[in-house]
Order: structure tokens, then C-alpha cells, then sequence
């Protein structure tokens, strides 16, 4: 069964799940380097992408579309596209089954007639946007392969966190409640109303799209900035009362942040943006592991289980990440590479298969996204053959930062080595040069990629991480050796890299440690800023920041 999945709002992404298995899931971000964000909002951009995968609408079984909340004014989820330039209104599911006009199931599906694709229409369903990040995590988890059970902990932008448990035969899903009476937008919203974000937080407050919503780029940057700033718990109860007195709201952050801005030299003097940035990221991260830790301890014995799976934009935050981890409430914590809506297509797509009997499992592989256009010559650069070893002694060498692209793209908002710039880690100045020609604050990690057998050696924990999501700390023994990829609070957010996962890194990785002794390189992603990945290497020679080009087993350098 070919089955189609589509998110038609911001991370817009279109995902082929054929027979349980991934075909691709390509976001609209990383074509011919669109702007971060970017909705899937022509349909006819789904009839271009079937069809460079070979297959034409008619060769569909199920199209299904994401879920959304329903507009300011509105009763139902309508969401406004176009096709060849047309207007188009599609019906979709409602956010969660929490917004649902009367009660129904998380699995419930939702049936609609009149997608325009091709030269007609076709029928289509819809689920919660909260059910496709559930089974998005789940059915690509260990969990689902091995047949177990699995918690799962959703928390996107738009609803509250909220625990499920997932039995794997024959799959069942049940609610378990919301932990905490906060929107994971929260976060951003109050961040956006500080330094050094306010400006262009309270610009979006006015021009909040419906579609797109309001300061999507402010949480990661924001998690990396907290570490200029102190983490008080002493200020928690400050929260905690102030929390309590304000709706559940989608400004709720918004206004907190605003009764701070007016109150911080009585509840904090002397209290910097970075503190109270600090502070809020430390609190939810608190109060949330504690929420967790009493509903677990609530649950009957027949729902008890030592699997977790994290889903939702929030589980893009590598502090609450591992603070979960490390918790030991739970065995093993899973979290796929693609949280946030980046992966709501696939998500969608797996509710479908679900749907049909066809899982729970997923077959699917990180490399997933679109393939590396052909790079032929490029102008004012000349090229050369140029393998592993070889980029390994251009980087020992030359020092310098390499754009790497290879093959299919990575899925989520992570470069993994198909769509990065890679450098050695061994000067200081090394992070200065990358944040400076990405265009970024000075404030900025760069991630380190490491053998994941050396891992434990050089950081703790070390354990694999393929994909970026949790906090690492250097050892002591390492700090001089690696600078480049230690952030302001001695930690890293380390990606490990094994040959039956990234065969090309790892071959990298290891010549590059022959030669220097050191098994770690940085790596930060290969874009324009505020744009996704280049989609082949005259891209990234345009854009023109490095020197050095490698593109699928091929060196480019500028021409002398």
C-alpha cells in the first residue's frame, strides 16, 4: 500500500511510506534552499516531488494530510493553498483530540473529498497533528521493531504536554493526561519579549501568521544563549505563583515575560535577560521531569513500562532531554531525529499505515530526504576525485572548513554529514570562523561528531547520540584538545557516527584521527542562513563563505 503523507503548514513536507516502509520525506526547506520554515502551500510542488520519485498521483492508495488548529474566527481547521493558482481550502483534522468538537480517540481518522491533484480531485484523510507526532516517534522507535510497549511524551508549540502509553500488539494508544498547563510555545513567546530576541518577538506578536506561527527560530537559539545566564531556582516559586495566575493561553509566555520585564527589579534585582532566560528554560525543565515522575509513579502496574519516547518541537531541547535521561525513570529514551514538524509528514503518513493494519513498525533510514542534485562543473572552481582519506588530509592540512554534501539529505532540522560543513576542532578561533561566516552570535555551539566507540573516551556520558539530541560534557582531559566544539557551559551537543549508520563519516572520522590523533571534527550545517540545506554544490559555491567544496566523492577549490 503507497501511502502519501503531507504537512501543509510551516516544516511543510511531503513523505512516501510504501508497504511500512520509508521512501523519502522531503521538506519543502530543502529545496533549491527555501526559506527555513517554509509550508508545503502549492499542490502542485506534491505532483512535482511524486513524480521524481516515479510515481504519479494515480499511483496513491492514500493521501493524508496533517492536522491543525482551526483560525482565529473559525470553527473548523481550514487551510488555504493553491493549486497552478487556483485558491484552494483543505479540510484537515483538528490539533488534538483535545481540541476535537466532541470526544473522540487519538487514532481517530478524519475523511475528506477534493484534493485538486493532477487533472482531478482526490478523497484524502487527516489526523490530530499531536497523533502524528505520537506514532511519527513511536513507530520509527527500537521500541516498535522490537515489539514493546513504550510511553510516549508529546510537546509541540501548540498544546500542552501530554503523556500516552502505546502497546505494540496489536497497537492501542492511551491518553494518560497532560503534565503541565503550559503551551510548549511558552518557551519562544517569553524569550522573544527579551533581549537579545525582543525586537523581532514583538514584531511577530503583530504579524503572527496562522499557517507560520510566531518566533519558530527563537527556542534553539535561545537554549544556547541561557548558558550567558544563571539558572536560579530560588526564582522558580516566582514562576510557579505567577504561572498560576495567568489563563492557559497561547501568550501565556508572552506575558509573563512582559509582567518580568515590569516587576524583575522586585521579584530579582540585577537579574540579566540571560539569567531570566536561564532560569525559565530550568524551571520547565524542572517542573516537567517532576510531572513525569509523579504520573509514572500513578500508573498501575499493567501500564508501567522502562521505554520513553519524546515528540514535539520541545523535544528539540537537549537540556530537558537530558535531564529525562538521566533521570532513571525510564531504561531507554527515544527520540527520532525529526521532533518537531519536520517529520509531520512522515508522521501523518505512519497514522495512515497504522490505520490499515500495516504497522507498527516503520522501516526508514535519517538519509531520507531529497536527493543531491547533479554537480557537474561550477564555474570558477575546479574539481578532483577525492575519497575519504583524502578530505580527511585536505582537512589535517589546510585547517580549514569543508562543505560536505552527499547523497539523500538528512530528515529534521540536524545536519548529520550529508549537509554539513566540517572542520577541525582542535583551535578555539575554529567557532569564532563558523559562527562568523554562518552569519550567527557569537553564542553559538558548533557540535562535535566523534566515532561513537571513542565517544565515552572523550565525553560523558558519550553514549550514541547519531542524532544530536542530548547534553554531553568534555572530559577534563579533552578540553584543550577540542575547544572549538565546547559551549559556554563546558557542554556539547555531540553527534556519534558509526560505520552501519554513517559510513562516509565514520571512514572520515577515522583517516582524520590516523593523521591528527584527535577522533572529533565539528560539524555545523551546510546553509545560507535563515534557509535550508544547499541542494547541490553550485549552491553552496554561490553562496561562497568556504574555500573548499566536497560534493559525493569530488573536491571543488576556487581556481587560482
Amino acid at each position: 500500500m503507497l501511502i502519501c503523507g503531507m504537512k501543509l503548514t510551516h516544516d511543510g513536507g511531503v513523505a512516501l511510506v510504501d508497504d511500512g516502509a520509508l521512501l523519502c520525506s522531503i521538506e519543502m526547506e530543502k529545496l533549491d534552499g527555501n526559506p527555513r520554515y517554509q509550508p508545503l502551500d502549492r499542490l502542485e510542488v506534491v505532483e512535482d516531488l511524486l513524480r521524481q520519485q516515479g510515481v504519479r498521483p494515480r499511483d496513491v492508495d492514500s493521501f493524508v494530510v496533517d492536522g491543525w488548529f482551526a483560525a482565529p474566527g473559525e470553527q473548523t481547521p481550514l487551510l488555504r493553498v493553491t493549486h497552478r493558482g487556483r485558491p484552494v481550502t483543505v479540510e484537515v483534522a483538528p490539533y488534538s483530540e483535545a481540541d476535537a468538537p466532541s470526544p473522540v480517540d487519538v487514532l481517530h481518522r478524519y475523511a475528506f473529498d477534493g484534493l485538486p491533484l493532477s487533472s482531478g480531485t482526490v478523497r484524502y484523510a487527516s489526523y490530530h497533528h499531536g497523533t502524528q507526532h505520537l506514532l511519527g516517534s513511536y513507530c520509527t522507535s527500537p521500541f516498535a521493531a522490537r515489539g514493546e510497549p513504550a510511553l510516549v511524551l508529546v510537546w509541540d508549540g501548540g498544546s500542552t504536554p501530554r503523556l500516552y502509553r502505546v502497546g505494540a500488539h496489536p497497537l492501542s494508544v492511551q491518553a494518560l493526561g497532560p503534565l503541565l498547563p503550559v503551551y510548549g510555545s511558552a518557551f519562544a513567546d517569553y524569550c522573544a519579549q527579551l533581549e537579545p530576541y525582543r525586537s523581532a518577538g514583538r514584531e511577530q506578536v503583530r504579524s503572527c501568521d496562522h499557517a507560520v506561527p510566531r518566533n519558530l527560530d527563537v527556542a534553539g537559539k535561545a537554549m544556547a544563549y541561557a548558558a550567558l545566564g544563571r539558572d536560579e531556582p530560588d526564582f522558580y516559586p516566582v514562576l510557579d505563583e505567577q504561572l498560576a495566575g495567568l489563563p492557559l493561553t497561547f501568550d501565556t509566555g508572552l506575558e509573563l515575560a512582559q509582567w518580568l520585564d515590569g516587576h524583575r527589579d522586585t521579584v530579582w534585582p540585577g537579574a540579566s535577560d540571560a539569567d531570566l532566560i536561564a532560569s525559565f528554560q530550568g524551571y520547565l525543565g524542572t517542573r516537567l521531569l517532576t510531572a513525569l515522575r509523579e504520573r509514572v509513579r500513578q500508573l498501575p502496574p499493567e501500564l508501567r513500562t522502562d521505554n520513553l519516547c519524546l515528540s514535539g518541537g520541545c523535544a528539540l531541547n537537549i537540556k530537558w532531554n537530558s535531564e529525562i535521561r538521566s533521570s532513571g525513570l525510564f531504561r531507554e529514551v527515544w527520540i527520532p531525529p525529526f521532533p518537531n514538524d519536520s517529520g509531520a509528514a512522515l508522521g501523518t503518513a505512519a497514522a495512515e499505515m497504522v490505520h490499515h493494519g500495516q504497522g507498527p513498525r516503520l522501516e526508514w533510514d535519517v538519509f531520507s530526504g531529497p536527493r543531491l542534485r547533479d554537480n557537474g562543473e561550477v564555474p570558477g572552481w575546479q574539481s578532483a576525485p577525492c575519497d575519504a582519506a583524502a578530505l580527511a588530509a585536505v582537512l589535517h592540512e589546510r585547517g580549514e572548513p569543508v562543505v560536505v554534501l552527499e547523497g539523500r539529505a538528512e530528515l529534521g532540522p540536524r545536519a548529520l554529514g550529508h549537509r554539513s560543513i566540517i572542520a577541525p576542532a582542535h583551535e578555539a578561533k575554529t567557532k569564532i570562523l563558523l559562527n562568523d561566516i554562518k552569519g550567527r552570535a557569537h553564542y553559538r555551539p558548533v557540535a562535535p561528531i566523534c566515532l561513537e566507540h571513542r565517544a565515552p573516551e572523550v565525553f560523558s556520558p558519550g553514549c550514541p547520540d547519531p542524532y544530536m539530541l542530548f547534553d554531553h560534557v568534555v572530559r577534563p582531559e579533552w578540553t584543550d584538545r577540542i575547544p572549538a566544539v565546547i559551549h559556554l557551559d563546558g557542554t556539547a551537543r555531540l553527534q556519534t557516527v558509526s560505520e552501519s549508520g554513517n559510513p562516509f563519516l565514520a571512514r572520515l572520522l577515522t583517516e582524520y584521527e590516523r593523521l591528527s590523533g584527535i577522533p572529533v571534527l565539528c560539524n555545523t550545517s551546510a546553509n545560507e542562513n535563515g534557509r535550508g540545506f544547499f541542494p547541490d554544490v553550485h549552491a553552496a559555491a554561490e553562496w561562497g563563505r568556504v574555500d573548499i567544496l566536497w560534493a559525493d566523492g569530488r573536491l571543488y577549490t576556487r581556481r587560482p
